[in-house]
C-alpha cells in the first residue's frame, strides 16, 4: 500500500490550469499503484496470525468495503471535479470549518503513520536480504532495525526538501516493480503445489490462533487488511488531468480495486500453500518480512530470494515518500490558511519546499517509530498499520454520509452514483471495522488520540492568535486550495 494519501493541489473550476494527459490506461496503473505497495508485505504474517489459512477471506471483506466506499469517491468526483478529496466533500456536506480542519489533519495523520509503517517493513526486508545474501552474519537485532527505519525517515525528509513532483510516468515504473515482487509470490506458490510442497487444504482451514471465535477473528483481520486497500482515494486527486473524468473514472477506479484485490488473493493463497499452520502462527510475529519468508522456503533452489527484498524495498520507499510528500503539503496549506500556525508555511527559499511542514511531520514519524518500537509488548509494524486503517476508516465514514447529503445538490446527466442507500450500508462498514470490538491494541486508540490532540491544540493556538491579531479567522477560505 501502498497504504493510504490525499493531496489537495490547486484547483480551478473552468478553465483548469491542469492538462488533462491521462486516459483510462494510465488511470488505471496510477490507481493500482497507489493501492499496491507497503500493505501487503505489512499486514499479511499480521492476518495469517488471527485467521491462519482463511487469510484470503479479511483481503475479499476489505475489498468489500473499500469498493462501496469507492462508488461514494466516485459519486463524489464526478459531481465535483476539483482537487481536494475528504477536505472539499466533508466541507460542502457539514459547512463547519473545525469538522473540514479534523479530517484534513486525520488525512495528514494517515500518511504519517502510514510512512512511518512503511519505514518499518523497509527496514526489516532491508536486513532480511541483507541476511539471505549472506552479507550479514545474523538478523540485527530490533534497535538496529528501528534505527534504520528511521534514518530512512531523515533520508526522506531530504529527498522531499529538494523537491519531488509527482510524476506518472514514474508511477508506472514503481508500478511495474511492485506488480513484479507481488507476481514473484504468486509463482513461488503455485510452484511449491506443483511440486507437491504446498498444503492447499489450509486455504479453507480456521485457527483461532488468539481465541476470538472465528467472527471477531475475521473482523479484527478484516480491520488490519484495509490497510492493504486503502489508495483509491488518491486517484480523486488526478481529476483535473484525466480526459474524460466522467466518462472512464468510475470503471477504472473499480477496475484497480479488482486487480489489486485478486493480486492480494493470490498471494495471500501462496502464503498459506507455502506455509505450514504453525509457520502461519509464527509469522505474527514477522512484521513486514511475511512474503520474503514465503520466496526463502518455497523456491530454495532458486537465486530470486536474493532479489525478492530488495524489490519490496523500492516499492515500500515510493509508499513512505508519497505519503510524506502529501503530508507536508497539507501542513503548508493549512498554515497558509491560517488554520495552523503559520511558522508550519514556511518555504525553502532556494528549493521552494515546505521545509517547516516536511520538519514536523518527519518528527512526529521519528517519534512514532521510536516510541512503539521500544513498547517491548507492541509490534510496530501492527499498530502502526492500525491507526493508518483506523483514521482512514473513520474519514471515509465521513465522506459516505457526505455523499447522501449532498445528493440535495444537481448533478449532470453524465456523474455516477453510487445505487440507492449504498454510502450509508459504506458508512456504517466502516463505523463497525474502526469499533474497539476489533480488539485492536490499546496503543492505536492512543496514538490516534494524541495525534489528532496535538492537531486540535495547533488549531486552538493558531484560533486564539489570530483573533488577537486580527490577521485571520481560522476558516477554510478555499478548501481546494489547500497544499498550493
Amino acid at each position: 500500500m501502498s497504504q493510504t494519501a490525499e493531496t489537495v493541489t490547486a484547483a480551478e473550476p473552468e478553465p483548469t490550469e491542469l492538462k488533462r494527459v491521462m486516459g483510462p490506461g494510465l488511470l488505471l496503473l496510477f490507481i493500482v499503484g497507489d493501492i499496491l505497495g507497503a500493505g501487503i508485505y505489512a499486514v499479511t504474517g499480521q492476518m495469517a496470525g488471527i485467521v491462519g489459512g482463511l487469510v484470503w477471506l479479511p483481503f475479499l471483506l476489505a475489498f468489500v468495503v473499500a469498493a462501496l466506499t469507492a462508488m461514494s469517491y466516485l459519486e463524489l468526483v464526478t459531481k465535483y471535479p476539483q482537487c481536494a478529496g475528504a477536505a472539499l466533500y466533508t466541507h460542502k456536506a457539514f459547512g463547519i470549518h473545525f469538522v473540514t480542519f479534523l479530517i484534513a489533519f486525520a488525512v495528514i495523520c494517515s500518511g504519517i503513520t502510514s510512512a512511518s509503517t512503511s519505514a518499518t517493513v523497509l527496514a526489516q526486508n532491508f536486513t532480511g536480504g541483507l541476511e539471505i545474501n549472506g552479507w550479514i552474519d545474523a538478523t540485527p537485532s530490533a534497535g538496529v532495525i528501528t534505527a534504520i527505519a528511521m534514518g530512512f525517515m531523515v533520508l526522506l525528509a531530504l529527498i522531499n526538501l529538494r523537491g519531488v513532483g509527482e510524476s506518472v510516468k514514474f508511477n508506472v515504473v514503481l508500478t511495474i516493480v511492485e506488480l513484479a515482487a507481488l507476481t514473484i509470490v504468486i509463482g513461488v506458490g503455485f510452484y511449491a503445489m506443483t511440486q507437491g510442497k504446498g498444503d492447499a487444504g489450509e486455504l479453507t482451514t480456521f485457527h483461532d490462533y488468539q481465541d476470538k471465535g472465528m467472527f471477531l477473528a475475521v473482523t479484527a483481520a478484516t480491520s488490519i487488511a484495509f490497510f492493504a486497500m486503502v489508495g483509491f482515494e488518491d486517484s480523486v486527486n488526478m481529476v483535473e488531468e484525466t480526459k474524460d473524468p466522467e466518462r472512464i473514472f468510475p470503471r477504472t477506479m473499480l477496475t484497480g480495486l479488482g486487480i489489486a484485490v485478486i493480486l492480494y488473493m493470490l498471494v495471500a493463497v501462496s502464503v498459506v500453500t507455502v506455509l505450514t499452520s504453525d509457520e502461519l502462527k509464527g509469522i505474527a510475529d514477522s512484521e513486514g518480512a511475511a512474503l520474503l519468508e514465503v520466496v526463502s522456503k518455497g523456491a530454495p533452489d532458486f537465486p530470486i530470494d536474493k532479489v525478492f527484498p530488495f524489490l519490496a524495498v523500492f516499492a515500500v520507499a515510493n509508499t513512505a515518500l508519497i505519503n510524506m510528500l502529501m503530508a507536508s503539503r497539507l501542513l503548508y496549506g493549512m498554515a497558509k490558511q491560517d488554520v495552523l500556525p503559520r511558522a508550519l508555511g514556511r518555504v525553502l527559499p532556494s528549493r521552494r519546499t515546505p521545509w517547516a511542514g516536511i520538519a514536523f511531520s518527519t518528527l512526529i514519524a521519528l517519534g512514532l517509530i521510536y516510541f512503539v518500537a521500544n513498547d517491548p509488548e507492541s509490534n510496530v509494524v501492527l499498530n502502526l498499520s492500525n491507526v493508518t486503517a483506523f483514521l482512514l476508516l473513520c474519514v471515509f465514514a465521513v465522506v459516505n454520509v457526505a455523499c447522501m447529503i449532498l445528493r440535495r445538490d444537481p448533478v449532470s446527466d453524465r456523474s455516477f452514483r453510487s445505487p440507492g442507500p449504498i454510502p450509508l450500508v459504506a458508512a456504517a462498514l466502516c463505523l463497525y471495522l474502526a469499533g474497539p470490538w476489533v480488539d485492536r491494541d490499546a496503543v492505536v486508540y492512543e496514538i490516534a488520540g494524541w495525534l489528532m490532540l496535538l492537531g486540535v491544540v495547533l488549531w486552538a493556538i493558531t484560533f486564539v492568535a489570530n483573533r488577537v491579531s486580527g490577521t485571520g479567522d481560522s476558516d477554510f477560505e478555499d478548501v481546494s486550495r489547500l497544499g498550493d
